[in-house]
């Protein structure tokens, strides 16, 4: 069976932000997970345009073009987010919406870091996103409370057995889910 393809998306575009840090760690350890190959989109790369368009000028629709094969051509997600005001950013909320088709049928995780929520808010609104797109979110999180405390200069976790655990479990059902709704698309594709 051909790897899973799995598109880590960093959620963040703010100067300054930490998450980097938590993607650089998080890919590290999905790395080593059998059976996966992961890819980076980051939406502060990406700069897709901020207002939706049915007809993008050139320029745009290559920006959005590029994102879009991307995420087409993998078959599980793992969302990166921090958490602003109580949700997840705005860029964020624009890939998601200049993309229809390429999340249906398709599990998607998340990572979240924050203060005291560790961004569990932001992904709770996210699941709701991702169901009216037709993906299937996985139970499993990983989220880091009081982030910047948790991880030294180097973007090394200072403790990082129980955050293992956290990946471990995610990608466990990740895979299931991947390897499950792939099978079933390339049976039936879904007409959603």
């Amino acid at each position: 069976m051909p790897p899973l393809k799995v598109a880590v998306i960093l959620g963040s575009n703010r100067e300054g932000r930490f998450g980097p840090v938590v993607a650089d760690w998080f890919l590290g350890r999905a790395g080593r997970y059998e059976g996966i190959e992961t890819e980076l989109v980051d939406v502060g790369a990406a700069r897709l345009p901020d207002a939706l368009s049915f007809s993008p000028g050139p320029e745009e629709a290559a920006r959005v073009g590029a994102v879009s094969g991307r995420l087409a051509a993998a078959d599980a997600f793992v969302v990166v987010t921090p958490e602003y005001n109580h949700s997840f950013p705005a860029p964020l909320k624009n890939l998601i919406d200049w993309h229809h088709t390429e999340w249906q049928a398709k599990p998607v995780a998340f990572v979240s870091y924050g203060g005291r929520s560790g961004g569990l808010r932001a992904v709770e609104q996210l699941r709701q996103v991702f169901a009216e797109l037709h993906a299937v979110s996985v139970r499993e999180t990983v989220s880091f409370h009081g982030a910047h405390a948790l991880f030294d200069g180097d973007g090394n976790h200072r403790d990082p057995a129980e955050a293992d655990g956290a990946v471990k479990a995610l990608l466990d059902q990740l895979v299931w889910w991947g390897e499950a709704l792939r099978e079933a698309r390339n049976r039936r594709p879904y007409g959603g």
